[in-house]
This record gives structure tokens, sequence and C-alpha cells, in this order.
């Protein structure tokens, strides 16, 4: 009821076009009436076929309309020779059109039987390419159990290679703590001791302490009283006290430079030459050495005591070393670290210190490019593996559905043709009762015109004769009837059983069997039929007007 103004154009918001309603006027037929079972997407819009067709109507319009009338005899057998001329070319032009037809399907048979050989030589090679990969794994899996294996006899070699003799060694504590490559530094992962090879994951990293950059923004952030350290000169000691006696540690140090000055004045004394002898010293003899202590060996229980009392001791000693040391770095860390800057404020410090930024920032740079590369691998290998489980599954959903339709496809082909032979059982049958019927009319007819000149007794043989005859053929039809509907039954058991064990490619080859030695020998059959019916059809015609002038 009410219309609007679009900026769209009808065909983004129409489907199909629009057909108004009409009317025919009486006693006129127009032409275009001729394409009404033609509608969009089916004929419409008219392309080379459809003209075709078009045209072909046309000119058969108007050869209907050219056909003489049936008044005389000349025209009827004109009319009738035309009809036959138009007949043969129509069966021409059909028989074209089912050669264009089985062109076509050849070439759409050959395409998937390309595309399904393709895909099975692309299935094989994948097959391949998986069975090659896991033998190369098997393969790999044992090279490796080979080279365990080989390892473990070769240190089981060395070890025997060791102690040729069998002898029993003691375990020695101190070269085991002395060597940093023995088990107590090291232990073996086969022997229970599994170290954190995640151990990375602890690391702190700190933006100020692991970059050049950071460690400049930390020190420009920190006050100027904790970078510039002022050092205050040391006093002297004082070694006398408010009443004038010495402190014990003077006098300790006075001590301790007497002797250092003793020794070296006597390291530093040159030796006098020895002075005549004048007169006859006495020798005097040595006091005599006292016996030697002879103690008793200790057992090996109280010598490994001891043993391991003494490495106890040096552990704990070089622990208190440690300690010592690491107190000491502790005090004077603002010395070492004030000693450091001084050093770095040099040129060669200076060179130094560029040269680490410079190779920091060359590690930091091929570290962020090693991960740039790690990163696009994995998501190349993260986009190739979701491609292919695509393409698989894409695959696998087209190969079910052909599947399916293929099943369908077949079990219509076998009703198709379990419906052929039904309704070529009925049309045989139809077609002998028609014959036995024409046969009976024809020999009532001619036994009915003999009967004038032979009398009633030879009739009546005749007719006891046919119904003898027409017995047989009865019991004869119904015996080949039974027979048939036998052997359909055995064929099509057969037949199930085949189908069962057929598989897709040989289920394809059936149907095209079937297409090629069924439906079109059929259609050529029927042809022929058709040609012999229209060359006997002017033998009938004359037949008949003989017959009725005759009877008239």
């Amino acid at each position: 009821t009410l219309g609007t103004q679009t900026d769209y154009r009808d065909g983004e918001a129409q489907t199909d076009p629009y057909s108004p309603e009409y009317i025919v006027r009486s006693g006129s037929v127009p032409e275009l009436l001729m394409l009404a079972t033609l509608t969009w997407g089916r004929g419409l819009p008219a392309g080379q076929e459809e003209m075709e067709v078009i045209d072909r109507i046309r000119e058969k319009r108007a050869w209907e309309a050219a056909l003489p009338a049936m008044d005389s005899p000349s025209n009827i057998a004109k009319r009738l020779k035309m009809m036959e001329e138009m007949e043969r070319k129509e069966w021409a032009f059909r028989e074209q059109e089912i050669e264009k037809l089985q062109k076509a399907r050849l070439e759409v048979l050959k395409k998937m039987l390309q595309r399904q050989e393709d895909n099975q030589t692309k299935l094989n090679a994948k097959r391949l390419y998986d069975h090659w990969q896991n033998h190369q794994k098997a393969k790999e899996e044992k090279i490796k159990k080979i080279q365990h294996d080989c390892a473990l006899m070769l240190r089981k070699l060395i070890a025997r290679r060791k102690n040729v003799m069998g002898k029993l060694e003691r375990r020695d504590i101190i070269k085991e703590y002395t060597e940093f490559s023995s088990e107590t530094y090291a232990p073996l992962s086969r022997i229970g001791f599994f170290p954190d090879n995640n151990s990375d994951c602890y690391v702190v990293k700190n933006f100020y302490l692991n970059t050049f950059a950071g460690l400049c923004e930390l020190e420009s952030s920190l006050p100027d009283s904790l970078r510039q350290i002022k050092i205050k000169a040391p006093k002297p000691k004082c070694t006398t006290t408010e009443t004038g006696f010495i402190k014990r540690s003077a006098r300790l140090e006075a001590d301790l430079a007497q002797v250092h000055q003793a020794l070296l004045e006597k390291k530093n004394k040159v030796k006098e030459p020895k002075k005549p002898i004048h007169f006859i010293e006495e020798v005097e003899k040595p006091v005599p050495k006292p016996h030697t202590l002879i103690l008793e060996k200790p057992s090996i229980e109280e010598e490994e005591t001891e043993l391991a009392v003494i490495c106890l001791q040096k552990l704990l000693r070089g622990r208190a070393l440690q300690n010592m040391m690491f107190e000491g770095k502790e005090k004077r860390l603002d010395l070492i670290q004030e000693l450091r800057t001084t050093h770095a404020l040099q040129e060669d410090g200076q060179l130094l210190l560029k040269a680490e930024e410079q190779m920091i920032l060359a590690l930091q740079q091929q570290h962020e490019s090693h991960m740039h590369k790690l990163s696009s691998m994995e998501r190349d290998l993260a986009t190739a593996e979701g491609r292919t489980l695509a393409n698989i599954l894409d695959f696998l959903s087209k190969e079910l559905v052909r599947l399916q339709e293929e099943r369908k496809v077949h079990a219509l082909v076998m009703l198709a043709e379990r419906q052929r032979r039904m309704r070529e059982a009925e049309e045989g049958g139809r077609r002998q009762e028609e014959e036995r019927r024409r046969q009976e009319e024809d020999e009532i007819f001619r036994q009915a015109r003999e009967g004038d000149y032979w009398g009633c007794g030879q009739t009546i043989d005749t007719y006891l004769e046919d119904i003898i005859l027409s017995s047989m053929e009865r019991t004869a039809e119904e015996q080949a009837r039974e027979e048939v509907q036998r052997r359909a039954v055995e064929i099509n058991d057969i037949a199930y059983e085949m189908e069962s064990r057929l598989t897709c490619l040989q289920s394809e080859e059936i149907v095209a069997e079937l297409v090629y030695n069924f439906l079109i020998p059929e259609a050529e059959k029927s042809s022929m039929r058709e040609r012999v019916r229209q060359s006997q059809r002017k033998h009938i015609y004359a037949a008949h007007q003989i017959i009725q002038g005759v009877t008239e």
C-alpha cells in the first residue's frame, strides 16, 4: 500500500525476476507461451541451447502448418513421406544429443577416475612416508640403545682394568676432597643423584644489574653521599697511657721489631774466615744419643679413626679460613668498590667498560635474534601442523560424504535395475499376449475364409487343433515364467553376495558397465524397433485398406 524510494538497485534486493499475470485472448496462441515452462535458473536467461530449442520448435510449427490435408490418396502418401522424413531427422538429432551426453559423461568419469587416482597416489605416498618415519625412529632408538650399552661396557672394562688383580682398596677421603672431579663434588646421575637441570629458571634477571644502561641509571639514582666516599686519614696510635705507662700492644710491637731486626742482621752477617790453629784444642766427645723409642703399630680401626679426625680438622680449618676471608671482604666492601670505581675512571678502565658494554649489547642482540628465530620457527611449525590437520580432516569428511553418496547411488542403481527387469518381463508378456491375439485373429480370419471352401469338418479339426496348441502354449508360458522367477531369485542372491564383497572402484566400474551395456543398447533397440514399425506402417495401412475394400 505504500511506496518507498531507495538507493539500491532492484537486482540487489530481488531474488527472481517478476513475472506479471497475463490473459490470452480467445482464438489466439501467442508464441511466447511456448516458453512458459522455462523459469529463472532453468532455461532463463536463454543461452545457445535454449535458442536452438526455440528454433527447432518454430521449424516444427512451420512444418506442421505445411503438411497437406488428408483428402486424397496422393496427399496422404505425401503426408506420410514428409512425416517419415521429419521422424528420421528427429531420430538423428536425438542420436546426436545422446552422443553429446555420452561424451560429457565420459569426460566426467575420466576426471573422477583421474582425481581418485591422484588422491590414492597421495595417500600411498603419505603412508610410505609415515612408514619410513617409523622405521627411522626405530633405527635411531636402536642406535641410541647400542651406544648406551657400548658406553656402559666401556666403563665396566675401564673399572676392571684399574684393578686387574682384584685387590680391595681402602677409600682415600683426602684424595676425593682434593680432586674436584671426584664424585664428592660431581656425583653421577646413574648412582641416584639427579641435579637440577632447570636451575636457570631460579636465576633473578634484573635490568639494573644485567645491563650497562641499568647500571648507569642505578648509579644516577644513588645519592652523592654513597657515590663520593670521604676517607679520613688514620691517626697515629697512642702507645702510652695518661699515667705514662706503655701499653701491652706497644711492648709486643717493640719486641717483634727487635726480633725482626736481629733476624735481618743474622741474615746479612758476613762469615768470618777461619783462624789458623796455634795450639791443640781438646775435642769434646759428643753426648751419646738416647735410645730410639719404638711405638707399637696401631690397629686399622684406630688408624681409620685418626685419619677421619684429621680430615675433619682440615675441613673445619678450611671452612674457618673461608669465613674469615668472607668477613674481611664484607667489612672492606666499600674500599673495594672505591678502588674499582677509581680504576674504571682511568682510560684503560673506560675502554674496558666500553668493550664490555658492546659485548653485552652484541650478546643481547644475538639472544633477541635467536629468540625471534625460535618464535618464527615455532609459528611456522604450528601453521604447517594446522594446515596438515585441516587438509586431513577435510579429506576424511569429503571421503565420508563420497562413500555415503556412492552407497545411495548404488542402491538407486540396484532398484532401477530391478524395476527395469520387472518392466521388461511385463512388457515381454504384454507383447507375447498381443502377438498371440493377433495370430489368433489372423488365423480365425483365414480359417473363416477357407471354411467356405473346405467345409465344416476341416473347421472343427482346426478349432480343436487351435485349442490344443493354445493350452500347450499357456502351459509352456507358465513353466517359463516360473523358471524365470527362480532364476531371478538366484541371480539376485548372487548379485547381493558379490555386492557385499565389492570395493569402491569395482562398484564404479559396474555402474559404468551398466550405463554402457544396458541403457545405451536399450535406447538403440527402442529406436530400431520404432524404425521398423514406421517402415511397416505403410504396408499395414495398405493391407488394412485392401481388407476393408474386400469386406465392403
